[in-house]
């Protein structure tokens, strides 16, 4: 149906902890990702998408599991809190942890501000942050849409980032948007979107 074109994926670190962050277009994002990196990328997904019924509902586990998913309860008052813990271990044990800064998918195909998870990951971890931009998977599964459509997409990695001047403060909140910001400035950079500074949650809800 396609197959994506990949730049830079040399740029991602053949061992150790990685945080890869991106933008958020689309479901078909969590497939694609992992399908064009050389190792296993872990991300946190809704557990819904795990513990669904009959047939439908095991091949979903089923796939989900397979390319990395560790399904999380984000609808409690502590998802965030669980989805930050999870991430935490997954980088502690050396591996590589994909995560979407914007915490949902963009409403309208512009890049929306970050949430300062992304940063209290690599400020705890040391993990350096390799940006990422996913283009034209929203024209290849366009919101409500079912089966993608044919079409051309492209991953784009960028040059990975460290943070390590701000050892010790990642409970310093300038320090935590400072850190996402330069992260989303790279993404809007690699992604060519439009920046939007605010949360795309609020914006789905306004």
């Amino acid at each position: 149906m396609f197959r994506p074109q990949v730049e830079g994926a040399e740029r991602i670190p053949g061992d150790g902890p990685v945080i890869l962050a991106g933008n958020h277009l689309t479901f078909i994002d969590s497939m694609i990702l992992p399908l064009v990196c050389d190792r296993q990328v872990f991300f946190i997904g809704k557990d819904e998408y795990v513990t669904g019924k009959g047939l439908k509902g095991r091949l979903m586990a089923w796939f989900f599991t397979g390319v990395g998913m560790i399904p999380v309860d984000r609808d409690g008052g502590r998802g965030g809190v669980a989805a930050l813990m999870t991430g935490r271990r997954v980088l502690e044990e050396g591996k590589v942890f994909g995560i979407y800064p914007e915490g949902t998918r963009s409403p309208d195909g512009r890049l929306y501000r970050g949430r300062t998870g992304i940063a209290r990951l690599t400020l705890m971890t040391g993990a350096p942050v390799v940006p990422f931009a996913m283009i034209g998977t929203d024209k290849l599964q366009p919101g409500g849409a079912g089966l993608p459509r044919p079409g051309k997409v492209t991953v784009r990695f960028g040059e990975a980032m460290e943070f390590s001047r701000y050892d010790g403060m990642d409970r310093d909140r300038y320090v935590l948007r400072a850190v996402t910001d330069s992260v989303m400035a790279e993404v809007m950079r690699l992604s060519g979107q439009e920046y939007v500074d605010m949360y795309a949650s609020k914006a789905k809800a306004a």
